[in-house]
């Protein structure tokens, strides 16, 4: 049972990382990062963590396997996000690379706990 209260955490916790970086990207939070597509990506990517994180209440076995979909789809997401850095088509600022160390790490951590979880 603590584990799937530590997976609906991180998911909490992706879910807040990604937020801001809609926030940062959409000009809400911060002037000069504005970034329409990171903006509309990350928040997709928000929806699909909170219905992970909503189904986390279903039967099992599809609650692990809902958060695993949705921290897996957030990993691919930020993945893009990380070559249209590299490829020069997506914001190349310190705030947005360690914005995608922060969301990866977390994605990963909480990837890997929800595996681990049985």
């Amino acid at each position: 049972m603590t584990s799937t209260w530590l997976v609906r955490g991180f998911l909490l916790l992706q879910i807040a990382i990604f937020l801001a970086a809609v926030s940062i990207h959409f000009g809400l939070s911060l002037s000069g990062y504005g970034h329409r597509a990171a903006g509309t990506a990350e928040s997709v990517i928000a929806i699909v963590l909170g219905g992970g994180l909503l189904l986390t209440w279903t039967p099992t076995p599809w609650n692990r396997r809902s958060a695993i979909a949705a921290q897996a789809f957030g990993v691919l997401g930020v993945l893009v996000g990380l070559f249209t850095i590299a490829i020069g088509v997506g914001p190349r600022t310190v705030l947005d690379l360690t914005l995608h160390g922060a969301m990866l790490l977390t994605l990963i951590a909480g990837l890997a706990i929800t595996l681990r979880d049985h």
